[in-house]
């Protein structure tokens, strides 16, 4: 196995967030020099047609120089998100009884609103 191969493998500290079909994996990793950086991986699970499932994964490397960066565009972003949508989740996918607005409101057209024009004004 590779140099590559073998430092994957080492995990120093690990957590785990399951979120439905996502899960997300928290993982302290060692650099050949022996430093410290975190490996932050969703895993997607998606059902094949014939019942059989896989997996896609995403992976971030995070690298100890830009903890601190991170962390406040992190917590800016995640602030913002709750500060304009509240923390409840608001989606077809979370909510089984969720309807669109527009399915709800039943537009009624009247002439009302017409303004009548002649062919003789054109």
């Amino acid at each position: 196995m590779s140099d590559n191969g073998m430092m994957e493998k080492e995990e120093i500290f690990s957590k785990v967030l399951r979120a439905g079909r996502r899960t997300y994996f928290f993982d302290v990793r060692a650099t050949k020099a022996g430093d410290y950086y975190l490996t932050i991986t969703e895993s997607k699970k998606f059902t094949n047609d014939d019942g059989s499932f896989h997996y896609k994964k995403h992976k971030i490397y995070l690298y100890k120089e830009d903890f601190e960066g991170f962390k406040e565009i992190l917590n800016e972003m995640t602030e913002f998100v709750i500060d304009e949508k509240g923390e409840e989740v608001i989606s077809e996918r979370h909510q089984k009884d969720y309807q669109k607005s527009y399915d709800n409101e039943k537009e009624t057209v009247t002439t009302d609103s017409f303004t009548d024009v002649s062919f003789d004004d054109i």
